[in-house]
């Protein structure tokens, strides 16, 4: 059985783990990340159960664009072993789930602060805002 939950990390942390996914989306914060809406942009990446990319950037399209040390958001689909190893990872900061009507931490709130984030937001209101750059971190039950 897989289960759901956000973390911020870094692209290098989620390449280390990204294997024991069993679906990954994620979205690159910091200066990286800003590219207006509907540019092509290469800050939003998935990978599919068989470790295939379906949309990661190729080496000629993103070489120096992003780096091991980009800061990311990403919402992660994995087994409960997945998921208790990137929480004893101290690269991965886990975020509250979005339902619980929990504070996001003041870190991971500066961190999504461009994405219209504001202070005391809940998870689910993070989710919302970088859902309108990467529609498939929006918070789903079905």
């Amino acid at each position: 059985m897989t289960g759901k939950r956000y973390y911020l990390t870094t692209l290098g942390a989620w390449h280390r783990h990204a294997g024991r996914f069993a679906n990954s989306h994620w979205l690159a914060l910091g200066a990286a990340a800003t590219v207006p809406p509907g540019s092509d942009s290469t800050s939003a990446h998935d990978i599919t159960p068989a470790g295939t990319a379906c949309c990661a950037p190729t080496e000629s399209s993103s070489a120096g664009s992003e780096t091991d040390a980009t800061p990311i958001i990403v919402l992660v689909e994995a087994d409960e072993g997945a998921h208790l190893a990137l929480e004893d990872d101290a690269a991965f900061e886990a975020l509250p789930h979005p339902l619980a009507q929990k504070p996001i931490s003041e870190a991971a709130q500066a961190a999504l602060a461009a994405h219209g984030v504001a202070t005391g937001a809940t998870m689910f209101d993070a989710a919302e805002a970088v859902a309108r750059v990467h529609p498939l971190l929006r918070h789903r039950v079905f």
